[in-house]
């Protein structure tokens, strides 16, 4: 799938978003092939550690609206709570580049990684609530960890962008550089990690998320039924609609 590359370097699977005429927005066939990457690298013995980017200009826009209209996830299985699903659950290190837009899944996508470099021109934005839509991959539960509640509660009601310094701030992510300079470098990362033993990267990396572990699969198929439901109504609709027509 060209909307999805991939190519590996020194035990690290680098996985490209390559849909930037669409702003690297999501689909169904790119989710199902994010989740047989997901589940190939964690299997294969010669992969330590994945690696997310986008380009210079946009890591994700999120979902492809016009796409998730036509194919809403209406139950547990649907693509999108199947990769989040194998995401959040990821056994092994998880990095990523994040450079120009970071859209609602673009955004609680980076909640799963353990290593974000973000680039000076990135913007997030977590506009579920604009959309008619409750939040998804269990950000209900770990922005609020993350950021504190009362910055998780501005970022998820209101929804508007905030830029790399303030995700820094909110430890969101782990440094901010110039564009040109977040890939090599979330990669130079990225092979450190891989050069470490991997069951003391994996164990840690089940330690240090242990504790909320049952409580997030279960706040993501929660966050996915109710999701399921409002995306039906005419609310979330009409408001769909819009921001795709403003895209």
């Amino acid at each position: 799938m060209t909307d999805i590359l991939t190519r590996e370097d020194s035990g690290v699977l680098i996985i490209t978003f390559n849909r930037e005429t669409k702003k690297n927005a999501l689909t169904v066939p790119m989710y199902q092939r994010l989740t047989e990457l997901l589940h190939q690298a964690e299997e294969d013995p010669a992969i330590a550690v994945v690696l997310f980017h986008g380009s210079e200009q946009v890591f994700s826009a999120g979902n492809d609206l016009a796409d998730f209209i036509s194919h809403p996830p209406d139950g547990l299985d649907a693509p999108v709570w199947q990769f989040l699903r194998a995401v959040s659950g990821f056994r092994k290190p998880l990095v990523a580049a994040v450079c120009g837009v970071a859209v609602g899944i673009g955004t609680t996508l980076l909640l799963h990684c353990d290593l974000v470099l973000a680039g000076s021109n990135a913007l997030f934005s977590l506009p579920f609530v604009n959309l008619g839509l409750c939040p998804e991959a269990g950000s209900s539960l770990l922005l609020p960890r993350v950021f504190g509640y009362q910055r998780a509660a501005e970022a998820l009601l209101l929804g508007e962008p905030f830029d790399a310094e303030a995700a820094l701030r909110a430890g969101l992510v782990n440094r901010v550089l110039e564009p040109a300079q977040v890939l090599d470098t979330a990669l130079a990362q990225a092979r450190k990690l891989a050069c470490k033993p991997l069951a003391a990267l994996m164990e840690t990396k089940r330690l240090l998320k242990s504790a909320e572990a049952p409580a997030l699969r279960e706040r993501i198929d929660e966050e996915a039924r109710v999701f399921a439901r409002m995306l039906e109504t005419d609310t979330a609709r009409q408001a769909i609609a819009g921001f795709s027509n403003r895209r």
